[in-house]
């Protein structure tokens, strides 16, 4: 089950872990990705707390904490291939994070949610 943020992140519930990527929407309003600097594995985020930087030839982003936990994993073949993020937004997950609540994907959209907010 995928769920959504405001941010245009996509959050995918695997066993006791979230894994998070950018949305399609979020790749093509950014334009051809040419860097992503990825958190360190077994760092404690924030919800709202800025843990990756998106370069893009249009723009620079951030991606933020979608909830507090501690990051399991990285992709770390998406820092050495950024433009990934362009070719399947959806396939080029960022990160792992095992979330400090077990309900944290309760508060997030749906896919109708999603499509109506980005309209």
């Amino acid at each position: 089950m995928l769920k959504y943020t405001e941010d245009h992140e996509w959050l995918r519930a695997e066993g006791d872990e979230i894994v998070v990527g950018i949305t399609a929407h979020a790749s093509e309003q950014l334009g051809d990705v040419v860097f992503i600097e990825l958190p360190e594995e077994g760092r404690e985020v924030e919800a709202g707390e800025e843990i990756v930087v998106i370069e893009s030839v249009k723009a620079a982003s951030d991606i933020t904490a979608p909830v507090a936990g501690v990051i399991t994993a990285v992709n770390g073949d998406l820092a050495d291939n950024p433009g990934n993020v362009n070719s399947d937004a959806m396939a080029s997950w960022f990160f792992r994070i095992k979330p400090s609540d077990a309900s944290a994907m309760e508060g997030f959209m749906d896919e109708a949610a999603y499509q109506e907010l980005i309209g």
